[in-house]
């Protein structure tokens, strides 16, 4: 096959979002996704101001002309009261987030992608990454060779590019396995207006993202205890339950994220657990980001070490900022999980590099 300028595997938000931003600049981009068609996974909420991203990758109108719910805070109950924790804004102009299906949302990113001259191969399971000289410089799959001069790894939390090139990804919590699925119905305790909400073993995240479609997601702090794979409480009376489903939401991350002819981005780079409630804009800007820094390597080779430095501290240290809020946010919990206890040594700014209290 023809090189490529850039190859991306994996075709979610920030696997599309990086497959945009590298087409709008002129340069030869293949998007390799395993899956026939878009699927239902976590991720339906969009922060306020994500427009001025959705407008950069072009599909802003369709976004803000569809009849999605747009919210402007979350109900949190994580102790005995419940309140409102409003975006913020003026009162006559608040803040407002989206509530999208992701398959509707990753479909729209895809078709944007398309229609910016993108080959999009799917279904493409990659195989085995292709190193000359200890660069990256192509993909092998089951629809055949990519060569490239640099592949971007969008494959998502099975970090496939860091099990590739035997990269270590360390570990900063314990095993955690978020459950979620989806139902049917109306006049749920959520209408318009998301809720987390907190018990003795963990939290629940509810809410509306369509008409009369709703979503769940369970987490609970301890893995050895029984995992709870109900819906919550609040969705009794709806129907037409999904299989429930799991994901590995261990709080990791990948410190070399950046390499030889290599960027990851999204969960394949780091992941921290839904309740950060920013990992679909997280997605969408490592994609751009890592998409910026391929069109400057290509502009000026020259470069190549200090571009690549600059995004892994990027994307490290706004990993260590997560998680720092996260321990925060569990440590105000009405029965805080008991690893927060464990050190994690000094000032964990990009002690990714050295340090980490689990290991997996």
């Amino acid at each position: 096959m023809s090189k490529h300028d850039v190859v991306i595997v994996g075709a979610g938000p920030a696997g599309s979002a990086a497959a945009i931003f590298c087409a709008q600049h002129g340069l030869r981009v293949a998007l390799l996704e395993q899956s026939a068609v878009c699927r239902d996974r976590p991720g339906e909420t969009l922060p306020p101001g994500i427009e001025p991203l959705l407008q950069q990758l072009g599909i802003a109108h369709e976004i803000l002309q569809g009849s999605f719910i747009r919210h402007t805070g979350n109900w949190v109950q994580w102790g005995t009261e419940r309140h409102f924790n409003a975006f913020g804004g003026e009162p006559d102009n608040p803040w407002r987030g989206f509530q999208i299906p992701r398959r509707l949302f990753d479909s729209l990113l895809l078709s944007q992608a398309q229609a910016s001259g993108v080959s999009v191969v799917r279904p493409c399971r990659a195989k085995k990454v292709i190193r000359k000289d200890d660069s990256v410089i192509g993909v092998e799959t089951d629809k055949g060779v990519f060569p490239c001069s640099y592949m971007i790894d969008a494959s998502g939390g099975n970090g496939w590019l860091a099990r590739q090139l035997a990269l270590e990804r360390l570990a900063f919590s314990p095993r955690l396995l978020a459950m979620y699925g989806y139902a049917r119905g109306t006049s749920a305790v959520c209408d318009e207006t998301p809720h987390i909400i907190a018990d003795k073993d963990g939290w629940y995240w509810i809410a509306q993202i369509g008409a009369d479609s709703y979503t769940w997601t369970r987490l609970n702090f301890d893995s050895r205890q029984p995992t709870n794979r109900q819906p919550p409480s609040a969705f009794e009376h709806l129907h037409d339950f999904s299989k429930i489903r799991g994901v590995d939401v261990t709080w990791r991350a990948c410190r070399h994220c950046a390499g030889a002819g290599y960027f990851m981005v999204g969960d394949a780079a780091s992941v921290i657990d839904p309740g950060a409630s920013h990992g679909v804009l997280k997605a969408i800007m490592s994609g751009m980001m890592a998409a910026h820094a391929v069109v400057n390597l290509l502009d000026h080779p020259a470069h190549h070490r200090t571009i690549q430095q600059q995004y892994r501290h990027w994307l490290n240290s706004w990993f260590v900022r997560d998680m720092e809020k996260m321990r925060e946010l569990y440590a105000a919990h009405q029965a805080p999980p008991r690893w927060l206890a464990v050190s994690h040594g000094p000032a964990l700014i990009i002690q990714i590099d050295t340090c980490s209290a689990y290991g997996i």
